[in-house]
């Protein structure tokens, strides 16, 4: 596995990715964020992909049933910080990163190559 430049990932990226998708997830099943006008327990945290430096973690989630998902996205971002202040108090780490959020489409993909599959098998 490697990210977009092409250098492999480290174990520890994986490892600190993996802590901050857990306890996103616990923040946002628990609303620990308050973030104002947004239900967070129903969005999904699916995978968090970290930068080389341990500094930017790329954070794609999706909201249930993947309805209005742009703007939850919007309101994510522009609360990033309440997010990051929860996140604080659940992981330890001398740098704690930014958060970028994004939209999860591993999902819509995946059904893509599958009615891609099916139409090929007929």
């Amino acid at each position: 596995m490697a990210d977009r430049i092409g250098k492999p990932v480290s174990q520890r990226q994986l490892r600190v990715g993996e802590m901050i998708r857990q306890s996103l997830g616990m923040i946002f099943a628990r609303n620990e964020a308050k973030v104002p006008n947004l239900e967070t327990n129903t969005i999904t945290v699916t995978e968090v992909k970290m930068s080389q430096d341990l500094k930017i973690a790329k954070a794609y989630v999706l909201p249930l049933g993947g309805k209005d998902s742009e703007l939850v996205i919007k309101k994510l971002k522009e609360c990033s910080f309440l997010i990051r202040k929860a996140l604080s108090k659940k992981i330890i780490m001398k740098y704690l990163p930014k958060i970028l959020f994004a939209k999860d489409d591993s999902f819509e993909y995946a059904e893509k190559i599958e009615n891609l599959i099916k139409q090929t098998n007929k």
